[in-house]
């Protein structure tokens, strides 16, 4: 019975939580901390954590955490399921119309339209990124501005666009340099 809860509580998830991981988290919150009362809200919040310094989307990260956590890996892998089946099924749906009507020109037109609009919702979560790095204490004033991320963003835009370094090793190294100025500094 557990099993089949886990997996109907992260199928919502997984339905309803257009717009990405942070979107789910109040989906999540709701289903496993106020419905079910799996966990605490300080255990959602020390997952919330976790899910997000791990690699992968946060809200299957989040599934398999409670899952673990309630019902072992069992109901790790159920409720991983049941989050990624809404994707599973549309996503497939989308590659079988795509692959039978790629060739229309409306559909290639369609496409040729999203394009702009995909490179724009990227450069806006791009954007946001760097304004919070750059401004962290909130307000946008050239007193407030990070100097230090400031610093990393530039060498780090250099280091990939003009030398194009690999990116894993960018963001090493600009995770030892941070380190080391927030060690000289305290």
């Amino acid at each position: 019975m557990i099993y089949l809860e886990l997996f109907l509580s992260f199928l919502q998830v997984g339905l309803f939580s257009i717009g990405g991981g942070y979107a789910a988290m109040p989906l999540i919150q709701s289903q496993v901390v106020q419905q079910h009362g799996w966990i605490t809200m300080q255990e959602f919040t020390d997952l919330i954590t976790i899910a997000e310094m791990t690699p992968g989307p946060i809200a299957v990260n989040s599934a398999t955490f409670v899952g673990i956590r309630i019902a072992g890996i069992g109901g790790a892998i159920v409720a991983t399921l049941g989050c990624i089946f809404p994707a599973l099924i549309l996503v497939s749906l989308l590659a079988l119309i795509y692959g039978r009507y790629r060739t229309l020109d409306t559909l290639q037109s369609v496409l040729s339209s999203l394009r702009p609009a995909v490179v724009a919702l990227i450069a806006s979560a791009g954007l946001s990124i760097l304004l919070q790095v750059l401004f962290s204490g909130g307000a946008m004033a050239l007193e407030s501005v990070n100097r230090t991320g400031a610093v990393l963003f530039v060498l780090a835009f250099l280091a990939l666009r003009r030398f194009k370094w690999n990116p894993i090793l960018v963001m090493c190294l600009c995770g030892v340099a941070g380190l080391a100025v927030g060690l000289i500094a305290a």
